[in-house]
């Protein structure tokens, strides 16, 4: 880990996310920005990606400075910092892409530097293809290293087996570690999978408002996700034959749908809680 700062942070939650296999429609990429714009997060950390990466299979790539000077940009994963107002911890955020070597000595690099800047909860974020369709809610599975994590914040619990990529390696070691881990993941509808998911975003940081304790300004997201399902929504109508297998997956799922349990439903404690918390982190100049 090159270092450039190493903020005195409270308490904080640290947030991540990698580009690639984990990353369907961009989706924990866009959440990651946004957490990064919002609270105005900024870099305090970079890992050398030479002994991470096979270029020939995630290579660098040019572009233009100025139009005329050729930058070289490498495969990075960045650690970002913020003090957030009015939240009872700050944020970390490691952004970057997932790499293509020495999985362990990497994730052994990130468990000490959470160490060394006191993070106790890690929250990954992931989306992956799954056959659901874009005009329902976005399911977002949670896993956590402590069971009942999973069932306090109403998330789906995830049964999955199979291969896996860095997150769900990471959430294990961050675990073993003695480090609280949350791994949410966000289901893509496939037939959409090359375009940019704003929905699936957009539950990701749901998720994540519960599980970091801050509330997240999403308003712009929100738009997007709208615009998003329109214009799906228009291309698919377009099709009869992808129209029809959109309408089987809606069957599927609402036949599939439980109701919330009481259980499931947040109580006015909690909703009451939140409400102030996202009124504290607006400040006393906005809440009107």
């Amino acid at each position: 880990m090159v270092w450039s700062d190493r903020p005195k942070l409270r308490d904080p939650v640290l947030a991540l996310a990698f580009k690639g296999w984990n990353d369907a429609g961009e989706s924990a990429s866009a959440a990651l920005e946004l957490l990064i714009d919002r609270f105005d997060a900024k870099e305090i950390a970079h890992i050398d990606p030479e002994d991470f990466y096979d270029f020939t299979a995630v290579r660098p790539t040019i572009r233009l400075v100025e139009g005329t000077i050729r930058e070289i940009e490498w495969p990075r994963n960045v650690l970002y910092a913020a003090q957030v107002d009015g939240a009872d911890r700050d944020l970390l955020v490691l952004q970057g892409t997932e790499p293509s070597l020495r999985w362990r000595a990497f994730i052994g690099m990130l468990i000490d530097s959470a160490k060394e800047l006191g993070v106790r909860r890690v929250v990954s974020l992931g989306a992956l293809l799954a056959d659901v369709p874009h005009t329902r809610p976005v399911a977002v599975t949670g896993i956590a290293s402590d069971d009942s994590l999973v069932e306090k914040l109403g998330f789906t619990r995830s049964s999955y087996q199979g291969p896996t990529g860095i997150v769900g390696v990471l959430h294990s070691a961050f675990k073993e570690a003695g480090i609280e881990s949350v791994s949410l993941w966000a289901s893509v509808p496939h037939y959409v999978a090359a375009a940019p998911n704003p929905k699936a975003a957009l539950a990701l940081i749901r998720g994540f408002e519960g599980v970091g304790g801050m509330a997240v300004d999403a308003s712009e997201l929100e738009s997007d996700a709208v615009d998003y399902e329109r214009q799906v929504s228009a291309a698919v109508a377009s099709d009869p034959e992808v129209k029809e297998f959109v309408e089987r997956l809606e069957e599927a799922m609402d036949e599939a749908d439980v109701s919330p349990t009481p259980e499931r439903i947040p109580s006015a404690e909690t909703i009451a809680r939140d409400f102030q918390r996202f009124l504290r982190q607006r400040g006393p100049d906005e809440t009107e």
